[in-house]
């Protein structure tokens, strides 16, 4: 395979997938999402990747580091990754999102899907 995998993180669903007091604090939240990205990258997908963090709200303005690049969504992240996967054409492309919706959304557009413990480390 030529071009890097694309996976698209949906930061508000992951970090929102465990109750460790993220609601206090979303931005720093993104931001340890974010460092974990860039220093464990993606279980599961040997080889080249480019990792995307969609952030939203009250994370937005997060900056991006050395592996991974951190969009921020000027309205919905959820249209934001579904734009990210239209725009990535034929290129392999994996969504991390529990969103069902979201799912169903960039499945569509011929995305594959993740869950969060994909990106998740508990504890």
């Amino acid at each position: 395979m030529s071009e890097a995998l694309l996976v698209i993180v949906d930061a508000a669903n992951v970090v929102g997938s465990v109750p460790d007091g993220w609601w206090r604090d979303r931005r720093g939240a993104a931001e340890r999402l974010r460092d974990r990205l860039a220093a464990d990258g993606v279980p599961g997908c040997p080889g080249p990747v480019e990792i995307v963090l969609v952030v939203e709200g009250a994370a937005r303005g997060v900056g991006s580091v050395p592996g991974v690049r951190v969009e921020s969504a000027p309205g919905s992240g959820d249209d934001r990754v579904a734009e990210l996967v239209a725009a990535a054409g034929e290129r392999p492309c994996l969504v991390v999102t529990a969103d069902r919706e979201l799912r169903r959304r960039v499945r569509d557009l011929g995305a594959e899907v993740a869950g969060p413990r994909t990106v998740r480390r508990e504890g």
